[in-house]
């Protein structure tokens, strides 16, 4: 049955954006709830970035982007929950550590940097790489990240669903974000 409303509407009644939006609610949500994996950036979109020189492991601060624990509390009993980092001064073992301070690391199945992967964002064969290690396929999976151009577009051309973490409120056209949320408690209603 046709409810009159175009996609455009639903999408703005609803708060997300989909480049496969359906036109009813139902079928958006089964559309993402068959994904078996998320896949987080670390910085700004876990673990808030201060900007400190050297490893993040060793940084006098650590602390959780708000709303970021309460997702990955519930997600991560759904999904295969997965970190990546392109970070210039941390290694798995670094990311490991930093996000122990925390006690994120519990949330975590797989920990990938560009140290081991061999490539950094905005390269989308970082995401091919993290695919591939984690036996995933790309329609398997979903890249939640801060960042519209290293996280967002470089997973879609790697042919990832897209999260994108809008924390600071950019304005503009994002077509390379399947779903955008300010907040990071609103994620586990979109899984």
């Amino acid at each position: 049955k046709s409810t009159g409303k175009s996609t455009k509407d639903w999408n703005g009644s609803f708060g997300f954006r989909s480049l496969e939006a359906p036109v009813f609610f139902g079928i958006f949500a089964e559309t993402y709830t068959m994904k078996k994996a998320l896949i987080f950036d670390w910085g700004d979109t876990i673990m808030r970035d201060f900007d400190e020189p050297g490893p993040v492991s060793e940084w006098k601060e650590v602390a959780w982007i708000p709303g970021a624990e309460e997702s990955l509390r519930e997600l991560h009993q759904k999904y295969v929950c997965i970190i990546a980092t392109s970070a210039s001064h941390s290694d798995r073992a670094g990311m490991k550590k930093a996000l122990k301070r925390m006690g994120a690391d519990r949330y975590f199945q797989h920990f990938y940097s560009k140290v081991e992967l061999g490539f950094a964002k905005p390269d989308p064969r970082f995401f091919e790489r993290i695919l591939m290690l984690s036996n995933l396929q790309a329609e398997d999976a979903v890249m939640i990240g801060n960042l519209y151009d290293k996280d967002i577009s470089s997973a879609k051309k790697a042919g990832l669903t897209t999260v994108f973490f809008n924390e600071t409120g950019l304005s503009g056209d994002f077509p390379d974000a399947d779903i955008i949320i300010r907040r990071m408690h609103e994620l586990s209603q979109h899984f």
